[in-house]
């Protein structure tokens, strides 16, 4: 299969990042006569992270590049035959250099889904090549759902005024989970990002200001090579911008009680500097000396001479402290100095927090009544410390047409055999009830049709009766072709929300929520229970 033209595509995953196993099946099966087998495999995972009752779906978008650029170089190959049996058949390696795609079909929930456990992705094509496949697609879609659905939770903690930045590319677990953290943090609800490789490659809108050593490089001593400023109208003679500070600067420390030798002189010259390059967009970090004493009058004698000439700040930073109760303090000051100098728009001016927030936290800082406009998270929403894995699992379920079922002394570990088909079953509000796996042969679920499921964990059957019926897995990829455009990023983070929004309160609760059903179909039901009883066919 000839691989589009995609620069992200041999980025995303190589063949070679698998285990080792998987290249020794894969001989196992060409030895046998087996390569060109008709195999099916389940991507899926057991259960939702974070002691949640949902998980958000993706990854795939990765999954498909992965697919469609597939094909093993001639230094895979050889080193594959270094760590293979030295009498290996050299045509096995023939038959590795001519492997692709072309004969694979994958089914899958759409980016941004609801995902429920035993319900994901199906991958359908020759035995050895879908084995193959297992590892890379595992990576792929678990770290990319589980920051998905993590940042899901944020979002869902924080409310729909606030915005949230991701903002851990230093925290993540090496540049291809930094990349992957900031992308999928996007789709979860995050607003943007830092990461200025996820705004290039993946359009994921970008963030950012400048850091405590940008302040702390400055004296106060340093001569701006030129402080002269143009009025934002630009009509009118230039200001030197510096100068209108310290005459503004008095002002502002007479009306906060302060000494005009208070504030950083080095912390103003570097606000200074920054307003010169960013006038339209001046920002400032508050706390590298004083909050209340250096960082506010400072900031606010350069946003107010900005004023003065047209301009207006757009933020200000807290990265230490009280988060919650000095941004209740700035806001005071700054609707005090609005209303002394005429200022209207410094009243609104957004307050931006960061420093290791976590759900504890974010619950504390969106609370009614904080002034905290923007949150910046990083460790907490990259490397997902609740729960680190979201333990996806890659299964056969059918060979041949044949159902195939791993049996085992623990239930949870046992499979469900054969081709299935998903159904998400919906009420009348539109919110949904529960998902039906069923084999591929049965007819779909009507609406308004009265169903007879096998909750999965229960004792027995229920009865239910959906007012609308939505199949779960789209046809993606088949025979190696691409069958629909892929959905944007951006299209896929408005569909999470959307799906979110669909959730009942009880599933979406983030601490002991209701737990979501999965059921069988009856015929699925009657063929685990065949199998179980007379052992894996």
């Amino acid at each position: 299969m000839a691989a589009e033209q995609d620069p992200e595509a041999r980025a995303a995953a190589r063949p070679l990042l698998t285990d080792l196993y998987q290249a020794t099946m894969a001989l196992g099966y060409w030895r046998a006569g087996r390569a060109q087998e008709q195999a099916e495999f389940e991507l899926f995972f057991r259960g939702c992270p974070f002691g949640g009752a949902f998980a958000l779906a993706a990854g795939l978008r990765d999954c498909v590049r992965f697919l469609r650029a597939f094909r093993l170089q001639d230094a895979d190959v050889q080193f594959l035959a270094s760590m293979l049996p030295s009498d290996t058949d050299p045509a096995f390696f023939e038959h590795l250099r001519a492997l692709d795609c072309s004969d694979v079909t994958v089914r899958a929930l759409p980016e941004g889904s609801l995902a429920f456990p035993g319900v994901s992705c199906r991958v359908c094509g020759p035995l050895l090549v879908v084995q193959l496949l297992e590892t890379p697609l595992l990576c792929l879609v678990s770290y990319a759902s589980l920051i998905a659905t993590n940042a899901a939770r944020l979002r869902l903690i924080a409310g729909p005024k606030k915005r949230l930045l991701e903002m851990g590319l230093r925290r993540a677990q090496g540049p291809d989970g930094g990349l992957t953290a900031s992308t999928y943090s996007y789709l979860g609800g995050f607003d943007g990002s830092s990461n200025v490789l996820a705004g290039q490659l993946r359009g994921v809108p970008l963030a950012g200001t400048l850091a405590h050593s940008f302040i702390t490089s400055f004296l106060g001593t340093e001569v701006p090579p030129n402080p002269m400023l143009a009025p934002a109208a630009s009509q009118g003679p230039v200001v030197d911008l510096a100068a209108c500070v310290e005459a503004w600067l008095g002002r502002v420390c007479a009306h906060l009680g302060l000494g005009v030798q208070e504030p950083h002189r080095g912390e103003r010259a570097a606000f200074v500097a920054y307003a010169l390059a960013f006038p339209q967009a001046f920002q400032g970090l508050l706390d590298t000396y004083s909050v209340q004493r250096s960082g506010l009058p400072n900031f606010l004698a350069v946003a107010l001479a900005l004023g003065e000439l047209g301009y207006r700040a757009v933020g200000v930073r807290l990265d230490s402290g009280d988060l919650l109760q000095q941004a209740q303090e700035i806001r005071r000051v700054f609707r005090s100095i609005s209303a002394q100098f005429q200022m209207p728009w410094l009243e609104s001016v957004s307050i931006t927090v960061s420093n290791n927030i976590d759900e504890e936290e974010l619950t504390r800082l969106a609370q009614e009544g904080s002034e905290v406009n923007v949150i910046g998270i990083g460790t907490n929403v990259v490397t997902c410390p609740r729960q680190p894995s979201l333990g996806c699992v890659y299964k056969l379920v059918s060979v041949g047409g044949q159902p195939r079922m791993k049996l085992t002394e623990d239930p949870e570990k046992q499979t469900l055999p054969g081709s299935k088909a998903a159904f998400r079953l919906l009420g009348a509000d539109g919110s949904p009830l529960l998902d039906l796996l069923q084999l591929a042969e049965e007819a779909p679920p009507q609406a308004g049709q009265e169903l007879r499921v096998w909750p999965r964990g229960a004792q027995g059957a229920c009865t239910v009766r959906p007012a609308h019926v939505e199949p779960l897995l789209r046809l993606w990829v088949q025979q190696g072709q691409l069958c629909e455009p892929l959905p944007s990023l951006a299209e896929s983070r408005a569909f999470a929300q959307l799906s979110l929004s669909r959730l009942s309160p009880e599933h979406k609760r983030l601490e002991q929520p209701a737990l979501y059903r999965v059921a069988l179909s009856d015929k699925l039901q009657a063929l685990v229970a065949r199998l179980r009883a007379g052992g894996s066919s």
